[in-house]
């Protein structure tokens, strides 16, 4: 007698994004497993008295979305502190001054020692956004408050601004931080790449706010259909946090972890490596830069920006990559290294061809711009491409790429030529913002035909191309007997629907619990 499953989904459209994709009317979960895939007539024999049916009126059933690159605390910051993520400068500054309010509110509470040690935070904002296309300044965040300090992160993390009693705190002036203070005769309060480190240092949270932040940002990301994410982790309390969760069965995601660089000492010493780990947490890549950004015009370029005489910096030069690699590589590790520019990526590959790699799925992180030289030779060293689609939203005509680099906007994010060269492809959001149906949205709608995908394509990179970049295809990804029941179910069709980007998640399931219902 077959066993009775544990959630049987039904009158469904199921897809499997196998290639080819392969539709179902039902699907039945027995221990975290699918065990069937049928019509909705056959499936009704697994059910039991304790089997949970979901009729779905006809409602679309995908694999789970993997986010191959995210920051989930950062998710949780935005959702905690101040979002910035706004169409206008003055809209920013109003969420600061909000926050600046509620935190002086909570500093009165406190006592005199610890008063007025708190910041008042922000995350993500897009100057690119705005009319006037210039970063917060230290004299708009004194107007925000003169006595706590204030700092302003730009969604790509290269970039903050800061008030007076944030430079004070920081123990920085005009003139003595090497440069990354934008502007020479009195500080601006932009610091840009190494002096950013010293900011997110003074704002680190504690093990007990790391896991309200990561708690917050979890239930986000099972709201948007995301069942695992490959999080970015460097000095961070969120490693023993994710597990805290897990022995406490609070964790609702797959969490891989990729690892700063400078552990890799450490995570050698203990013996661990690559996939490692067992349950809902493993152990994933070594994780470093190379380049910046474009935003903060950081980024390594083979030739000037289009609005600025300099071709980026190294964040870490390529002699210092090699060695990183070769020791990550030796190690066991996959590695994966953030390349913005194309001169960067090009440097990344060339540390890439200079070790074995044999199996190891070394992967570049965003690969925003990249010629067909390039992208051939990620095919054939077997290197995955990390990237995120929803950076297309600087794409268009006008728009962030153009400003920076002129005519060569249109081959930023070739997501198409690397699809036709046979390039493993993985979607991720690096939080900009965690929302896989507007990435797959602006991946489909992209503005140049190299950078365009079909709803398939696009689909596939956010489920079984991130379950590839983490070893994991065999399991997650698609849907397929014996595969772990990681799944989500959208209200509306995204081949169908007009813009992708609006389809609301109702259903998610993680190893076959549902771990968020808008139907109940």
């Amino acid at each position: 007698m077959t066993a009775a499953a544990d959630l049987i989904l039904t009158d469904a459209e199921v897809h499997t994004l196998s290639d080819p994709d392969e539709t179902y009317e039902a699907l039945a979960v027995r221990d975290g497993r699918i065990v069937r895939l049928t019509n909705a007539y056959d499936v009704d024999f697994l059910a039991g008295t304790d089997t949970r049916v979901v009729s779905l009126d006809g409602r679309v059933v995908l694999p789970g979305f993997v986010d191959a690159h995210t920051h989930l605390p950062m998710v949780g910051r935005r959702l905690v502190h101040a979002d910035l993520s706004v169409d206008a400068r003055d809209d920013a500054l109003d969420r600061l001054r909000e926050r600046a309010v509620a935190v002086a509110v909570r500093d009165d509470g406190r006592d005199e020692a610890a008063r007025g040690r708190e910041w008042v935070q922000g995350f993500g904002y897009d100057e690119s956004r705005w009319d006037d296309d210039g970063y917060l300044t230290r004299a708009e965040l004194d107007a925000v408050s003169d006595s706590l300090p204030v700092v302003a992160f730009r969604e790509d993390m290269h970039v903050a601004s800061v008030n007076s009693a944030a430079l004070d705190r920081l123990g920085l002036a005009a003139g003595d931080h090497g440069g990354d203070v934008q502007g020479d005769d009195e500080a601006t309060g932009v610091l840009v790449e190494s002096a950013v480190d010293d900011v997110w240092d003074a704002v680190a949270p504690s093990r007990a706010e790391t896991r309200d932040l990561l708690a917050a940002a979890q239930r986000h990301a099972n709201e948007r259909g995301v069942t695992g994410v490959h999080d970015m982790v460097r000095n961070s309390h969120a490693p023993e946090v994710y597990r805290d969760l897990e022995a406490a069965d609070e964790l609702s995601l797959r969490v891989r972890l990729n690892y700063w660089s400078d552990h890799l000492d450490c995570l050698t010493d203990v013996g661990l490596r690559t996939n490692h780990g067992a349950g809902l947490v493993t152990v994933g890549a070594i994780k470093t830069y190379t380049d910046g950004s474009f935003g903060g015009r950081t980024a390594k370029l083979s030739e000037p920006y289009a609005d600025a005489d300099t071709t980026g910096q190294w964040v870490v030069p390529p002699e210092e990559l090699h060695d990183l690699v070769r020791r990550a590589d030796a190690a066991g590790f996959q590695l994966t290294a953030h390349a913005i520019g194309d001169e960067a990526v090009d440097a990344v590959l060339d540390a890439f061809e200079a070790v074995d790699g044999d199996g190891q799925r070394h992967r570049i992180e965003h690969a925003e711009l990249t010629d067909d030289e390039a992208i051939e030779r990620m095919r054939a060293a077997g290197v995955v491409a990390s990237v995120q689609p929803n950076f297309l939203k600087w794409a268009d005509e006008g728009g962030l790429y153009e400003r920076r680099l002129g005519d060569r906007r249109t081959e930023t994010n070739r997501y198409r030529a690397m699809v036709d060269a046979g390039v493993p492809l993985a979607f991720g959001s690096d939080c900009m913002p965690l929302d896989p149906l507007l990435g797959v949205d602006h991946a489909v709608t992209a503005p140049a035909a190299e950078q365009r995908l079909t709803v398939t394509e696009a689909l596939r990179a956010y489920t079984v191309g991130g379950a590839y970049a983490g070893f994991d295809e065999d399991r997650l990804g698609t849907l397929a007997l014996g595969t772990r029941a990681d799944l989500v179910v959208l209200d509306e069709s995204p081949w169908d629907a007009g813009r992708i980007r609006d389809i609301d998640p109702v259903l998610t399931v993680v190893d076959g619990r549902v771990v968020y219902d808008a139907l109940a």
